[in-house]
């Protein structure tokens, strides 16, 4: 059990069966009636406000980005590096919701909003007209997506705060990144090519969610479905 678990039981047994044993004014040390939390998403007013979630929350995505009845939705995260002057290192990774289709971009060297926005808007404009919409976590190197949407055309829309399942085709990317590179990777010590080659390899595995086929034909088949349509 966890401290703050015994902490927030402490306040309901104070104003409950045990008001006479503990009361709540004494639930604390310091006398205080509510335990401050210590996480921003707690909700404390006035505290942790990220301004550009307002408006773009995930509850007001358009419904075809849900039920990957047609192509062009995607989600994106940051796989962070790590290891000795790693820190500030990173893989922007993406991948579209219904054909698993996968893009990935090395940041060597600082993974700042503007960085972040200014490679996003490289990567989406190399498949142009394959992007609808991006869902993103609530991070800050998406503080400057307004810029991005402007560049491009393309909404961003965010998950609601530790809700990885709001964005499940990109948690199973992550994890599959591992496998080439383990969590610590220094991603400035890692070569463009490394990458590329990382990327071609999963969208060239054959996937059970796909009834067999690669991402990259299940892609390419879209791209037909569109151009016949």
């Amino acid at each position: 059990m966890s401290v703050e678990a015994i902490y927030q039981a402490l306040y309901v047994q104070g104003v409950g069966s045990l008001a006479q044993e503990l009361k709540r004014e004494k639930a604390l040390r310091s006398g205080r009636k509510n335990r401050i939390p210590r996480s921003r998403l707690a909700g404390l007013p006035g505290r942790g406000r990220k301004t550009w979630v307002e408006g773009a929350q995930i509850s007001m995505r358009p419904p075809q980005a849900s039920d990957r009845a047609v192509p062009g939705h995607w989600e994106g995260d940051l796989v962070v590096g790590g290891g000795k002057d790693g820190h500030g290192t990173a893989l922007i990774t993406l991948v579209e919701r219904r054909s698993r289709f996968v893009l990935m971009h090395r940041l060597g060297a600082g993974r700042d909003s503007k960085t972040v926005v200014d490679e996003l808007v490289t990567m989406v404009k190399s498949l142009p007209g394959k992007f609808e919409t991006i869902t993103w976590d609530q991070g800050s190197e998406m503080a400057q997506t307004q810029s991005f949407t402007i560049a491009t055309g393309v909404k961003v829309f965010f998950a609601d705060p530790h809700s990885p399942w709001q964005r499940p085709s990109n948690e199973r990317l992550n994890r599959d990144i591992r496998e080439y590179f383990p969590k610590g990777t220094n991603f400035a010590t890692i070569t463009d090519a490394q990458v590329q080659e990382a990327q071609d390899e999963l969208n060239n595995r054959a996937r059970v969610v796909l009834k067999g086929a690669t991402p990259h034909e299940t892609l390419a088949q879209q791209l037909n479905d569109a151009l016949t349509a």
